[in-house]
């Protein structure tokens, strides 16, 4: 992959110093994270509650990792099909979409009488997930200059980590209020189908935010439209050539009107290389069990004798915590690079896994199958747990999502982002669905020795396989590198 920056390179006629409207639309844009963070997030408090007998649908372990992980079902098939869209109908239009999608699924799911309708319109909810998890990044790297992209793009990540606080405290919030998830709240339904129906607020203002937003000047480009493509580089770029930036554009997608999925394919095992290293770079960011933190926390928490408000507290906590790194992540990614961010934070999370590991090993449970840990041990597990989970958003949980975003070509890109966000649900789906098996199984301890493991995989790919990406103009991305 060329590195080299040319003085005429697209998106690089820029000031230095970032466009106001600039960061404004790219916050505007990275909504869909927020939308993203808070329905992921939102099961959190509810798990318990809405696979127990006394106000949910008494479910087993299989049934419980299904009910949790229903919705990345749904963002599996969304992150796909949002690249398609995304080309025939504009990233923003595609925004819009998902926003509906989301407070349709938020109403039905709470209101949901059976686990059949509540686990069918989870994976509603989760193709909304996989538009915006697809097409935020890919609207935000479109519209950002190279120099400062990585910050730009960290934007959608900042997003998902607020979403996640602002979950936690609303599901905190009706605990406090009703004494619990399972607990009666309002018209006679419990707390934790309010939890479920809040999200269609966001969802209703990411409608109305997206009317707002302008179209991605590449996707503009790609459709002919060079007089408002133009109108956006001067007006939101801040852009001193935008005519030079249009025509380094047209090079870039010149004899591909209409993306295929043919052209996603190469000389590696079917597929062109980038687009392995999309899938793996997509996929590693889930196999060391990051999203167990954030969906079985609470749950985990309170089977070592927590409280289910200290372990709502613990987990808002952390979520606080998450967003204040992932901003850390944001600001020096574009100095450190992508692939220095992504090996330390491997090596991090594979230590702090294992002292997790060790922690469980310590264990020891009763007849009711209660863990019980010292009160040393707790602590000492508890916070490698949590700091493991910090240590994801400041460097894979930020890095990933900006790799994905600007290392295909630009004509492929949308497939090709599309490809990379669907392999990183079914991982997300795989560890979400296999862990209250696996707990049940093989035990915490060797579950999180393989989260290590899966970790230290990670380190091997990325110091083996991706080329650093920070600098480059996308209209330098290459297909084989």
């Amino acid at each position: 992959m060329d590195k080299e920056k040319s003085g005429s390179a697209v998106l690089g006629n820029v000031p230095d110093k970032l466009h106001a409207r600039l960061i404004i639309v790219v916050a505007m844009g990275a909504i869909g994270g927020f939308l993203f963070g808070y329905d992921t997030s939102v099961m959190n408090g509810a798990v318990d509650a809405i696979t127990g007998s006394k106000a949910g649908f008494g479910l087993n372990a299989g049934m419980t990792g299904l009910a949790v992980s229903s919705a990345l079902i749904g963002c599996v098939f969304g992150a796909w099909f949002a690249g398609q869209l995304s080309d025939a109908l504009g990233r923003v239009h595609v925004m819009e979409i998902a926003g509906i999608l989301f407070v349709f699924s938020a109403i039905l799911t709470g209101t949901a009488a059976n686990i059949g309708i509540f686990i069918t319109f989870r994976i509603i909810g989760g193709l909304a997930v996989g538009f915006t998890s697809t097409v935020g990044p890919a609207y935000i790297s479109e519209i950002s200059p190279a120099s400062r992209r990585g910050f730009l793009t960290g934007f959608q990540q900042m997003a998902i980590a607020l979403g996640i606080v602002a979950s936690l405290v609303v599901n905190d919030s009706y605990i406090i209020a009703s004494g619990g998830a399972e607990q009666v709240m309002w018209m006679g339904m419990p707390s934790w189908r309010w939890m479920l129906m809040t999200t269609a607020i966001p969802g209703l203002i990411m409608f109305i935010v997206s009317f707002a937003l302008p179209e991605s000047p590449r996707y503009l480009v790609m459709k002919g439209k060079d007089a408002q493509a133009k109108k956006v580089l001067v007006d939101v770029v801040a852009d001193k050539d935008p005519d030079n930036t249009i025509s380094e554009i047209k090079k870039s997608l010149s004899g591909e009107a209409k993306p295929r999925l043919r052209d996603l394919r190469g000389k590696t095992f079917g597929l062109k290389s980038v687009v392995w290293i999309g899938i793996g770079v997509a996929l590693f960011q889930q196999l060391s069990g990051a999203n167990v933190i954030l969906f079985y926390d609470s749950s985990l928490w309170a089977t070592i004798g927590l409280s289910e408000q200290n372990s709502m507290l613990v987990s808002i906590i952390r979520a606080v915590l998450a967003a204040v790194v992932t901003v850390l992540g944001m600001v020096i990614i574009d100095k450190v690079g992508r692939r220095a961010m992504l090996k330390i934070g491997s090596i991090i999370m594979a230590v702090l896994l294992a002292v997790v590991a060790i922690g469980f090993s310590q264990a020891t449970f009763d007849a009711q199958g209660q863990i019980n840990l010292s009160f040393g041990w707790a602590v000492l597990t508890i916070a490698a747990a949590n700091i493991f989970f910090l240590a994801y958003c400041a460097t894979w949980g930020v890095a990933m999502w900006v790799v994905i975003g600007e290392i295909f070509p630009n004509n492929i890109r949308a497939l090709g982002v599309a490809l990379a966000s669907a392999a990183n649900w079914v991982g997300n789906f795989l560890i979400t669905q296999t862990f209250p098996m696996l707990r049940g199984s093989i035990g915490l301890t060797w579950t999180f020795v393989f989260y290590a493991v899966m970790a230290l995989l990670g380190y091997w790919f990325i110091a083996k396989k991706l080329p650093e990406t920070n600098g480059v103009e996308l209209e330098n991305m290459k297909a084989d590198i």
